[in-house]
């Protein structure tokens, strides 16, 4: 299937995004609105099921369907100052955080030279959390690789290409976890071939391979109820397709996390999305739908499981 998927996108890429896209909102209609209107239903507002944090907004790879690749970025740089970083992790602490974080939002993570301390603060404040990284790995390496375990749950390592090959230095890392499993028990490791000229979804109009057309999306969107989406300046936008920064639903400079997250922009935002996303500007044309993470933390939330975002609920798994 995985050849399959891959010979689809490069010889037929609308028609593999397109028919991809019409399955997974068939599939995924009923639970997304379940659980909006679980949400809309709490008492208090609960907390977002995703945290993003982009703490720097650079890429090092050439996706064709990326606004973020070096080719199509339009953005001024910005790198998180550390003394927000730390406040912020801080505050979802204070707020009793226990769902995903990952310090990645349309960037490559090892952009930022202080990538590892600042897993290593998270692990620490937040133990609980279910912290992963997702990088294009093109600067990654074996001690790098040794570096950041230690304080991630998931390691993801998109294989961007064009020709369905691990690169020289993924493929040697891929031979050296496979000959050395012991050293990564206690994290998942992920190597994905991607295919980088791929047409997926067209990003709220943003994509570079995939222009919105006329057609309104009448179907809602998870993003604005599970994501908090964190640009490096403190902004909170609306989602990852927003990478243009378009929308700023919060400033986590101006305010407090916990009070951003309940803000009036929010929740106009989440009570236009919730009749579809034709009542919303940003979203009207926007095709995007999650690819499975979020699906699966809404499961267990609307089941009554513990998100499966529990650092210790993930260990008993891997040894039951």
């Amino acid at each position: 299937m995985g050849r399959f998927g891959w010979e689809m996108q490069k010889h037929f890429p609308m028609l593999s995004s397109n028919a991809y896209l019409k399955l997974q909102f068939a599939r995924r209609a009923k639970s997304q609105k379940a659980y909006i209107d679980f949400f809309n239903a709490a008492g208090e507002v609960p907390h977002p099921l995703i945290v993003n944090i982009e703490t720097v907004n650079r890429c090092n790879s050439d996706c064709a369907f990326c606004t973020a690749s070096r080719a199509n970025e339009k953005r001024p740089f910005c790198r998180m100052d550390d003394e927000l970083f730390k406040s912020i992790i801080d505050q979802l602490a204070d707020w009793g955080f226990k769902g995903h974080l990952t310090l990645y939002g349309n960037n490559e993570p090892w952009i930022d030279t202080a990538i590892v301390e600042r897993h290593k603060y998270c692990r620490e404040v937040l133990p609980d959390s279910f912290i992963f990284m997702s990088t294009n790995g093109l600067l990654l390496d074996i001690d790098k690789v040794k570096s950041i375990v230690p304080y991630v749950d998931q390691l993801i390592i998109n294989n961007y290409c064009d020709d369905m090959k691990l690169h020289d230095n993924i493929k040697e890392i891929y031979d050296y976890v496979v000959a050395n499993p012991d050293e990564f028990g206690d994290v998942e490791i992920l190597i994905q071939m991607r295919y980088i000229k791929a047409v997926l979804t067209n990003r709220a109009g943003t994509a570079p391979n995939k222009a919105a057309t006329e057609k309104v999306i009448t179907e809602t969107c998870l993003m604005p109820y599970t994501d908090m989406f964190i640009f490096p300046d403190g902004r909170m936008g609306l989602c990852c397709c927003d990478n243009l920064e378009r929308t700023t639903l919060a400033d986590l400079t101006k305010e407090p996390l916990q009070e951003a997250w309940q803000s009036v922009a929010y929740k106009e935002a989440r009570k236009q999305i919730a009749g579809g996303r034709q009542n919303y500007p940003f979203c009207k044309h926007c095709d995007f739908i999650d690819a499975g993470l979020r699906m699966d933390a809404v499961s267990d939330v609307l089941n009554g499981r513990k998100m499966r975002g529990a650092r210790q609920s993930m260990f008993a798994r891997k040894n039951s």
